[in-house]
């Protein structure tokens, strides 16, 4: 048995050591395009900014080390040409002297993985405009902070864009952020990043959202002009795009194998191409979507990982399927934290799925010990049986935790009545008694019971004037004049039952609160003395993410 694969990184290099851990008779084979065949891209921001000092450490292996562990054959700089399917031989050439060579296979893994973004505007190609992939890039960055340059601007305000915004910083660098969509982390719903768009604003990030860039122009002395759509041009010595990826599908393609509608490589449970003998894993395939079953596209490194492994697996004649990706991410941002897992209200909307929504702004342990930090947690889930469809979790220590067994609870396919028997570790410096997870629980079971009808603030904004609900903010007069939401009248829920008489019982009442759960009692105490009353999702805390103070 001979195996070939294509790409080292997270999925080649987990597919090569998985395969001789099954087999020590296989002969395996691995290409490398460039120079270090696994290294840590996650790192690689970090390196940047000297949190990782040592450059070494973002390798995880080298050539040597898998050859000695594990007796694979790893030939770097080495470019895989072309896959010949009928005579089973990949066409190879060695970079370092253009020499070309066939290498015959009997099951071939490709894992190329995905290339940074271009867009199509002048000036892309000028010197100091870069992309980060690779150890070679991240040196041409980091030799430009290092050189004592101090300005630096980064298209695209997705996960790398933003660990590199934190990073440069980090060096004292003036950086400026532009986004063509209207939010940062467009991964994520809109409110649940406002957080985030603040961060950026105390470190001293310009940020500029729903922002177009026209084209790059070169200044003297090695400087840059980044021109906006708007006309304005922002000087810099460094640009840096994030704008995302595109598979690396060009070997598949010329090979005649599936390709999926946005370029990736189309995969079956097993990972599969539309050969069976040539499987496929990591950033350039199109991956069955855990919740939908539909073909997607998640670059991450988690994901590769596993997908090397079974790959590996099925190569050498087991049958494990993969279950698909639920998009499980995380990031750090000037001490905010920001994680997702399986789909967001946008996918949902898109897709036409019908959802409800929760959220909750919990502290990460206990109130009463010291250090307790606040989160925002927003659960998606099915209006009928309570599935869990989504979560997102913006805040401080405690969001990876929680975002982390709502994952699970998605991959068990678990409901919002399975998360309020949730029994997850208490001690009052680690958590609550009421954990923020079962917390979601509560809210989305009582309103899919019928005991907590809520509406969305957004919803209730959006209705003109003469048709929106009586707006009722229970909170204390301190607390609402500080910031109410607009056309509120103000009782407290401690006096609301002696002043019944001043609601109107022939229109509908929207209650909130700062959080959720006075508004929740006031709801609950409005009921039942007969008046049609909703309590407003994650009361004016949620209001505020939709709609920041100025």
């Amino acid at each position: 048995m001979k195996l070939v694969i294509v790409g080292g990184v997270a999925g080649g290099a987990s597919a090569a050591t998985r395969a001789r851990r099954l087999s020590e008779t296989a002969e395996i084979v691995v290409f490398e395009r460039g120079p270090d065949v696994s290294f840590a891209n996650c790192g690689l921001p970090y390196y940047v900014g000297e949190t990782i000092v040592d450059r070494s450490k973002l390798l995880v292996t080298t050539p040597e080390k898998l050859h000695e562990r594990f007796r694979l054959d790893v030939r770097t700089r080495c470019s895989v040409e072309a896959i010949d399917r009928d005579r089973k031989v990949v066409r190879v050439r060695e970079l370092a002297t253009g020499r070309d060579y066939e290498e015959a296979y009997d099951k071939l893994i490709l894992s190329p993985g995905a290339m940074p973004l271009r867009p199509p505007i002048t000036g892309v190609d000028l010197p100091g405009v870069m992309t980060l992939r690779n150890l070679q890039d991240v040196d041409r960055i980091k030799a430009v902070v290092d050189g004592g340059k101090r300005r630096a601007v980064v298209v695209g305000a997705g996960f790398i864009g933003l660990e590199l915004v934190e990073n440069f910083v980090h060096r004292k660098v003036t950086t400026t952020l532009i986004e063509a969509q209207p939010q940062v982390l467009p991964l994520l719903d809109v409110e649940m990043v406002t957080p985030l768009a603040e961060a950026l604003s105390v470190a001293g990030v310009r940020v500029l959202t729903g922002a177009g860039v026209t084209g790059i122009e070169a200044r003297t002395e090695g400087a840059l002009a980044v021109r906006l759509a708007t006309g304005e041009a922002i000087e810099t010595d460094l640009v840096v795009l994030g704008v995302g990826v595109r598979p690396e599908n060009g070997l598949a393609v010329a090979a005649g194998l599936a390709i999926a509608p946005r370029g990736g490589i189309l995969v079956n449970e097993f990972l599969e191409t539309s050969d069976p003998d040539i499987y496929a894993v990591g950033d350039a395939v199109a991956i069955r979507d855990f919740q939908s079953g539909e073909p997607t596209q998640v670059p991450l490194a988690g994901p590769a990982n596993r997908q090397g492994r079974l790959a590996a697996d099925n190569a050498l004649g087991r049958r494990q399927p993969y279950r698909g990706t639920q998009g499980t991410a995380i990031l750090g941002l000037f001490g905010k934290i920001a994680a997702t897992t399986g789909a967001t209200e946008k996918q949902l909307r898109r897709a036409g799925t019908d959802y409800r929504k929760v959220y909750v702004h919990p502290a990460h342990h206990a109130g009463y010990y010291p250090g307790a930090e606040a989160m925002t947690l927003k659960l998606l889930f099915a209006p009928e049986s309570g599935k869990i469809l989504g979560a997102q979790g913006v805040g401080g220590a405690g969001v990876d935790k929680r975002i982390d067994v709502l994952a699970v609870a998605i991959q068990g396919g678990m409901t919002v009545f399975d998360l309020e028997e949730m029994e997850l570790c208490y001690a009052p410096q680690f958590g609550s008694a009421k954990d923020p997870v079962n917390m979601a629980g509560f809210v989305a079971g009582g309103l899919l019971r019928g005991d907590h009808p809520q509406l969305a603030v957004e919803e209730v904004l959006a209705l003109p004037d003469t048709d929106r609900p009586f707006l009722l903010d229970v909170r204390t007069p301190k607390e609402f004049s500080d910031g109410q939401i607009p056309g509120a009248t103000n009782i407290p829920v401690d006096v609301l039952r002696e002043r019944l008489s001043e609601l109107p019982r022939e229109r509908p009442i929207a209650v909130y609160c700062q959080v959720g759960q006075r508004g929740y009692i006031a709801t609950r105490l409005l009921i039942q003395n007969g008046f049609d009353a909703r309590n407003i999702a994650g009361g004016y805390k949620t209001y505020r993410l939709f709609h920041p103070a100025g």
